[in-house]
């Protein structure tokens, strides 16, 4: 079984059971219904479609709980006429479910719980390992949530300053439990950030992998915390840091009206093989500059590269 397609797949086939009628709480239970028999069935008789396999079994765990609730039936009338089985929508939910998942409304313990089921694809025993709590006491926390936002439609605003508290709470639950959590903010992250341009998105992905980077030096051989100051930063992973696509992506997307954005723009022009602007930038840099111990520094910088261009 490929957990991490399961987890991929399980945001946009509740999207696609509350675009066709569902209410969030019914199309999360389905869903979860339809991941056990995949779970069943998919080892020995793996679909050609998995997306496509999970939209018509859910869709069928969702018409058959409707009709077993008496309470339900004026839903029975829209959700009668059932789709015939065949490839799932290609419409992406995802980022409409975090924004229904981080409601305002929830606690915060709620809205992360309620994340890492809808959007995550966990498990509640696993998120009930993750908060060190019983699972029948995580059950109970999802399913009030769920009731919660049970009514919020897909085009109701949601708002980006909770998104954000959830995923950063999720990343410091830690990387204990059996799935990494801090792994799975960042899995989540990156996808909110790739269907929305927004800065505060970007800057906690970034804070996020700035954070990751120091994973592997964190504890030592026997398990034992190891504090910043002494650790090995060799084993840093530096592929994580900010500067993954170079110089140039920096300077595209550096804004000039940021504080010390020469200096910025300096180290950037110098690390792109440009001294001449670099150093141009920093000797501008140091006439601005709010202290003495930064004019002084820039101004190093720019004789520093004057000296290499003279010579």
């Amino acid at each position: 079984m490929d957990e991490a397609l399961l987890r991929t797949l399980t945001p946009t086939v509740i999207g696609i059971l509350v675009r066709r009628g569902a209410d969030f709480a019914a199309a999360e239970d389905a869903v979860q219904d339809a991941l056990v028999e995949a779970v069943r069935v998919w080892p020995d008789d793996p679909p050609r479609d998995p997306k496509g396999w999970l939209v018509t079994v859910a869709w069928r765990k969702f018409l058959d709980a409707a009709r077993a609730d008496t309470s339900r039936r004026h839903r029975e009338v829209r959700v009668e006429g059932e789709p015939m089985p065949g490839p799932g929508e290609v419409v992406d939910d995802t980022l409409q479910l975090y924004f229904l998942c981080a409601r305002p409304s929830l606690t915060p313990a709620s809205a992360v719980s309620l994340t890492l089921r809808a959007v995550g694809g966990l498990t509640t025993r696993q998120i009930a390992q993750a908060y060190l709590v019983p699972e029948a006491t995580m059950a109970q926390r999802i399913s009030r949530a769920k009731r919660t936002v049970s009514g919020v439609r897909f085009n109701q605003p949601g708002d980006v300053a909770t998104v954000l508290r959830v995923l950063y709470l999720v990343f410091n639950e830690g990387y204990s439990g059996d799935v990494d959590l801090a792994g799975e903010a960042i899995r989540l992250t990156r996808q909110l950030a790739a269907k929305t341009n927004h800065e505060e998105v970007a800057g906690l992905l970034a804070l996020m992998l700035l954070h990751h980077a120091r994973r592997p030096a964190r504890t030592g051989p026997d398990g034992r915390l190891v504090p910043l100051a002494e650790q090995d930063r060799s084993l840093w992973n530096t592929r994580l840091i900010g500067e993954a696509d170079g110089p140039r992506a920096g300077l595209a997307g550096l804004d000039p009206a940021l504080p010390r954005h020469a200096a910025v723009a300096a180290y950037l022009h110098e690390r792109d093989g440009d001294p001449v602007t670099a150093a141009r930038l920093y000797a501008e840099a140091a006439r601005s500059a709010p202290s003495l111990p930064e004019r002084d520094h820039l101004t190093r910088q720019a004789a520093r590269l004057n000296a290499q261009l003279r010579s």
